[in-house]
């Protein structure tokens, strides 16, 4: 199945996507249905906790959903589909990214954080404030959501605990992630370069795990303006979303609804930017940036089977 969220005069309600039309979970409930259910209808964080089973209950209700229920895509404002307080990240999880910009060796993920408040949703503004960054740049991600709690998961069980995937762009402040010294070498800044208003666009819709065959066999595409930047495939991946869960599930135990990003190919901006280590890629698939975003700008970010998330950049 593949959840929404949407904004229904100005109340945000939880939908279901039922061909080219939206089925409101709560208008279509059954009577009689259970207290924790109803609930669950109208809080995604719930409709998650709440498994297979809330979900066999969900089908079932979009089923038999009313035309009273029912409302065109097309008409419908999409909201973020979900509203984790923090986005666990990787980076450096393609080879092709990693060659684009300064080395940097490291046997394990890269693991960062970005704030809950720099969430946004399809079709919102991506805020150019020039008093964070003069270099914004893109990086179209899988993002996986959580739905079985636990701790120290091997990556052969990791799929027990996903409940689901949906796109990221894990919007960056470059000069504010990187430094160069003298000699070349670099200091990152996560915090700073991935944490502002409008760093994580997501959605535009939560696509349940078994309707994503393999998700190490998605191809992924960044377009901005209608230029392709990104072209790759989640099969190029360093470590797996398996290995991911198992890896960030080794510090914290993972709750329904906590969301793992799993980094980004090369493509970026960065790659062209000489002035923080960028190694310009030479490539004949995709078009090599010639600068970073700018007002007017439309970022997509598309993965086979998960989604296309579409958002333009405004002066901020």
């Amino acid at each position: 199945m593949r959840f929404v969220r949407y904004d229904r005069n100005g109340v945000p309600r939880l939908g279901a996507l039922d061909g080219d039309g939206v089925v409101d979970l709560l208008d279509a409930a059954p009577l009689g249905i259970a207290p924790a259910l109803l609930a669950a209808l109208a809080d995604m964080k719930l409709l998650i906790a709440a498994g297979a089973g809330g979900l066999r209950s969900t089908a079932q209700a979009v089923k038999q959903a009313p035309a009273a229920a029912r409302m065109p895509l097309a008409k419908t404002r999409l909201l973020a589909p979900l509203l984790p307080s923090l986005i666990l990240c990787s980076g450096e999880n393609y080879w092709d990214h990693r060659e684009e910009k300064p080395e940097v060796t490291r046997k394990d993920p890269e693991l960062f954080l970005k704030t809950g408040l720099g969430v946004i949703g399809p079709g919102d503004a991506i805020p150019l404030d020039r008093r964070v960054t003069r270099k914004l740049d893109y990086e179209t991600e899988l993002l996986i959501i959580i739905g079985k709690p636990g701790r120290h998961i091997p990556a052969t069980r990791a799929h027990e605990h996903i409940w689901g995937y949906t796109v990221m762009n894990d919007v960056t402040a470059r000069d504010r992630q990187v430094t160069l010294r003298p000699d070349g070498s670099s200091v990152y800044n996560l915090g700073p370069g991935k944490n502002f208003d409008g760093c994580a666009p997501i959605g535009p819709a939560l696509v349940t795990a078994d309707e994503v065959r393999d998700p190490q066999k998605l191809e992924l595409r960044t377009t901005v303006n209608g230029e392709l930047r990104q072209n790759n495939s989640t099969a190029k991946m360093i470590w797996t979303c398996a290995q991911l869960v198992e890896f960030f599930s080794t510090f914290v135990t993972l709750q329904p609804g906590v969301v793992i990003s799993t980094g980004t190919p090369g493509g970026t901006a960065w790659g062209s930017d000489a002035e923080l280590g960028g190694k310009k890629p030479m490539r004949k698939d995709v078009v090599t940036a010639t600068g970073y975003l700018q007002p007017g700008d439309e970022v997509v970010c598309e993965i086979q089977g998960v989604g296309r998330l579409v958002n333009r950049v405004v002066a901020g």
